[in-house]
């Protein structure tokens, strides 16, 4: 009787995980469209179909040049930011940090080993900023649905917030506030499977050994899936917005000139960023409802950095004053970025 129980609760645990997943949501906003409103179920399915045909190039891209960084091994050229002299290690890092294509959960055994040997706290603090803010294939995703310009402009946001951050902690690394940033005890990452990560040489024609073909394989078809997976629930809520928020409400709160609508962007985008990826969707529906351009690029910014993978990777690791001190930099920098693009857009 005990193990029939125990056999009858596992999918029921299956069950309720896939619906707190990303299919599990996009299938109840589906549900609950053909149940509430049946007319807005097909228009619904067309758009968000449509729009992932839309941005399958840049979806294609992303994959096949992530998948191929990774089976080269070219993370290992990320650990050359953090030699030498160290202003020159925070531009380095910011620029390596924006432009890496790897996850938080990758870089935090690599950022505490960093750490625990000494390297400069401005160093990784820039790294930490601008590495959730830009990669290859956002870059891509963010050129298809919010333009070239957009994405060029949150790439140099992203460069200069991280070196604001590590410019101002490496000015301030003798002070109590970031003389002792580590926790005693850094937590562990337990998603990734790399336990030295950022070794070696990069091989660029890694299709020459089975191993690397093997992992060009694997992370192609993982990011497919992940792209997938949240740029459809992305335009599935994109479509939702746009059909039933008043657009008059969007622009009374994130519209209009001046430095408020995007001090609000970067208030909102904290709390409400879901995934980067699909994040860019949202901010098209919200730009055409009235949203402003400065007030985007705050929201981007603030979001990308405080999203929960991101902020966890900060969070293992320091201390809770200088974790306060990374989500402070970004709030600032989130607000000076949505400040010039609005003059320059």
């Amino acid at each position: 009787m005990i193990m029939a129980e125990t056999t009858q609760s596992v999918p029921a645990l299956h069950r309720l995980a896939f619906l707190k997943s990303a299919w599990g949501i996009i299938l109840g906003l589906l549900a609950l469209i053909a149940l509430l409103d049946p007319p807005q179920f097909v228009p619904t399915v067309i758009f968000t179909g449509q729009a992932l045909l839309g941005t399958a190039p840049f979806i294609a891209f992303a994959v096949l040049a992530v998948a191929y960084l990774k089976a080269s091994g070219a993370e290992s050229l990320l650990a050359r930011a953090f030699e030498g002299n160290p202003a020159r290690m925070v531009v380095m890092a910011a620029t390596l940090g924006g432009l890496s294509p790897f996850c938080s959960c990758e870089v935090i055994p690599f950022i505490a080993a960093l750490l625990a040997v000494g390297a400069p706290l401005g160093a990784v603090m820039a790294f930490w900023l601008a590495s959730p803010l830009m990669d290859p294939a956002m870059f891509a995703i963010t050129s298809g649905t919010l333009g070239f310009d957009f994405a060029v402009a949150k790439t140099i946001a992203a460069l200069g917030v991280g070196m604001f951050g590590g410019f101002t902690v490496l000015a301030l690394s003798r002070t109590p506030l970031f003389n002792d940033p580590l926790r005693a005890q850094p937590a562990k990452s337990s998603c990734c499977s790399s336990a030295k990560p950022f070794s070696g040489t990069p091989v660029w024609k890694f299709w020459q050994e089975i191993e690397r073909r093997a992992s060009f394989n694997d992370t192609a078809l993982s990011n497919a899936l992940f792209l997938v997976k949240w740029l459809t629930l992305a335009y599935v809520v994109e479509a939702l917005m746009l059909t039933y928020v008043p657009a008059e409400w969007i622009a009374n709160i994130l519209g209009g000139s001046g430095i408020m609508p995007i001090i609000l962007g970067a208030l909102v985008g904290a709390p409400a960023y879901l995934n980067g990826y699909a994040a860019v969707p949202l901010i098209d529906a919200l730009l055409a409802q009235g949203m402003t351009q400065g007030a985007a690029m705050s929201f981007v910014i603030a979001g990308g950095v405080s999203c929960i993978p991101a902020a966890i990777a900060v969070w293992a690791l320091v201390k809770p004053h200088v974790f306060a001190a990374y989500l402070a930099f970004a709030f600032v920098g989130a607000i000076f970025a949505g400040m010039a693009w609005q003059l320059v857009a």
